[in-house]
């Protein structure tokens, strides 16, 4: 049996598994769009960073079932999209998270990240 990177093979997936969906599927849009903790903005990553972490604050604020607090689930939610985006996130757009994740700080009263 052939062995992967999430463990051993399990022989090929039946056509089924697959014939409802036209394009690839990742169980990390499907975080960014349904997360159990804030409702997200529709396109809130692609706005620019003050207006991103003014979104994020007010999503982790009106959300009732987040787990930690509104500063933590935001910053968290920013931390899985640059973590996800990776190589392929443009350099652009990587600058803009971490800015808007400075922004979230300043929202929240805390001190922005020294670089």
């Amino acid at each position: 049996m052939a062995s992967t990177r999430n463990g051993p093979s399990r022989g090929k997936k039946t056509p089924s598994h697959h014939a409802s969906r036209t394009s690839r599927h990742y169980w990390s849009r499907e975080v960014m769009e349904r997360s159990d903790a804030l409702d997200l903005e529709r396109g809130v990553f692609k706005l620019p960073p003050r207006e991103m972490a003014r979104s994020l604050k007010r999503s982790a604020e009106r959300s009732t079932r987040k787990k930690s607090s509104p500063l933590r689930s935001a910053m968290s939610m920013l931390s899985f999209f640059e973590n996800r985006g990776g190589k392929n996130l443009p350099a652009p757009r990587k600058q803009a998270i971490r800015r808007a994740k400075d922004e979230l700080r300043k929202l929240f009263g805390r001190e922005p990240k020294e670089r």
